[in-house]
């Protein structure tokens, strides 16, 4: 009995098609996905989901709230009563991007050509209100020192405001003094009549005045004085 091998075999393997439900889609997978996920790789195919929280706009990822700086801006700028501000939210919520930007700025308008007057500006606020936060907590004030270095830096505002007057008037000596004064006295208003409330009672001198003499200070560095 005699077998007919002279027949050619001829044909193709195909591979198998491997299908996955997601969601209720069947999607066909390649080759070389299935070869992966069969020699225990497949965390390579994995995709992640985006997270929410990394698509943050960069202003609240770095907690800087514009329209919140702009209203103590104002609170400071503007520290009469009558005008209706909440003037305790300086004090209440403070921050540190909105205190920071007036120091620097500040700092920028000291300079004069001495770069070094920035970072005595900026050591001062942050030395300068950690001598007035620990001053308070010795009179027996409830403040935190995140307080202090807010209101101490939003409180520089009005020195701002009076350095390109000074620069109009700074050969008008009598005039120029006053100007001087009226910017101390209205930046250490500001910061006093929110760091230095009731409970000082008799004592509020002893803290009004190191905050006065910490922006005469601050005024020097600027003028140079």
């Amino acid at each position: 009995m005699r077998f007919n091998f002279s027949k050619e075999l001829s044909g193709s393997i195909a591979p198998p098609d491997v299908k996955l439900n997601l969601g209720g889609d069947f999607i066909k997978e390649s080759t070389a996905t299935t070869f992966l996920r069969q020699r225990g790789y497949g965390w390579l195919l994995e995709v992640e989901d985006d997270d929410p929280e990394d698509n943050k706009p960069l202003l609240e990822e770095l907690d800087i709230d514009l329209k919140d700086i702009y209203y103590k801006i104002r609170c400071v700028l503007m520290p009469m009563p009558s005008l209706g501000f909440n003037r305790q939210v300086v004090r209440d919520n403070p921050d540190f991007w909105g205190p920071l930007a007036v120091v620097l700025f500040f700092s920028m308008i000291s300079l004069y050509g001495q770069f070094r007057v920035v970072s005595w500006i900026i050591t001062i606020w942050i030395f300068g209100s950690l001598t007035i936060f620990l001053l308070a907590r010795v009179l027996g004030g409830e403040v935190a020192y995140g307080q202090v270095l807010g209101v101490i830096g939003y409180s520089l505002l009005p020195l701002i405001v009076i350095a390109p007057i000074l620069l109009v008037v700074g050969s008008f000596e009598v005039v120029s003094t006053l100007i001087k004064l009226f910017g101390v006295f209205w930046a250490a208003y500001s910061a006093a009549s929110l760091l230095v409330g009731e409970e000082f009672k008799t004592k509020k001198p002893l803290l009004i005045y190191p905050i006065f003499l910490l922006y005469i200070y601050f005024l020097s560095l600027y003028t140079g004085v």
